[in-house]
C-alpha cells in the first residue's frame, strides 16, 4: 500500500473526517465504476457506493494496514453490490432484469465511416454480452467483471469476493463459459 494510503488511513482511524473524505475521493470513481457494472444501474450503483463507505467507514478499525486498502473496499463494494441484486431478484422476479451498459466492451462502429453491417453488428454484439451478463449468477458475474473489466488478478478476485483462489478461478471459469455459449452463434456466423 502506498505511503499516501497509509498515512491518510491512519488520520481516518484518528477520527480525522477531512482524511476520510480523501479517502472517498481516491476511491469513489473506481467503486462505483465496479457497482455500475455489477448492478447495470447508475441509482443503484450510486446506492452502492453510499452503503460501501458508510460500512466502509464503520469497520475501518478493522482494517489491517498490511492489506491492499483498495481490495478490502472493493470486497465490502462487491459485497454491498450483491446483497442489492439479490434483493432485487427477490422482489423484482417478475419484472425486466438489469441490463448493464457495455458499450465500452464492444468496438463502436458508429462512426460517420462506419458500414450499415458494421452498426447493425455491434448493435447485436452489445445485445448477446447483455443477455450473457444476465444469465451468470450474481457471484459469476461479480468475478467476470473484477476480472475482464477491472484486471484484477485471481487472488485479487478471491480477496474481493472472500474465496479461495480456486474457487475465484471457477468462477471466472463458469462465468467465460456461459459468455461464450451466448455469443459463439453471433461469432460463427461472421467467419
Amino acid at each position: 500500500m502506498e505511503e499516501i494510503d497509509v498515512a491518510v488511513i491512519s488520520r481516518a482511524r484518528a477520527g480525522d473526517s477531512e482524511a476520510f473524505r480523501v479517502i472517498v475521493e481516491r476511491h469513489s470513481r473506481s467503486v462505483f465504476r465496479l457497482a455500475f457494472r455489477m448492478t447495470g444501474s447508475e441509482q443503484d450503483a450510486e446506492d452502492v457506493v453510499q452503503e460501501a463507505f458508510l460500512k466502509a467507514y464503520k469497520r475501518l478499525q478493522s482494517f489491517e494496514a498490511r492489506a491492499n486498502f483498495g481490495t478490502w473496499l472493493y470486497r465490502i463494494a462487491v459485497n454491498c453490490a450483491l446483497d442489492l441484486m439479490r434483493k432485487r431478484r427477490r422482489h423484482e422476479e417478475h419484472h425486466e432484469t438489469l441490463q448493464p451498459d457495455f458499450e465500452g466492451a464492444v468496438p463502436d462502429h458508429s462512426g460517420k465511416d462506419a458500414s450499415p453491417d458494421g452498426m447493425l453488428f455491434s448493435v447485436e454484439v452489445q445485445k448477446r454480452v447483455r443477455e450473457a451478463m444476465e444469465i451468470l449468477s450474481p457471484m459469476e458475474r461479480s468475478a467476470f467483471v473484477l476480472r475482464h473489466y477491472e484486471g484484477m488478478s485471481i487472488e485479487e478476485i478471491g480477496q474481493a469476493l472472500g474465496l479461495r483462489t480456486s474457487a475465484a478461478k471457477h468462477s471466472i471459469f463458469r462465468a467465460v463459459k456461459k459468455m461464450r455459449g451466448v455469443l459463439e452463434p453471433l461469432m460463427s456466423s461472421i467467419r
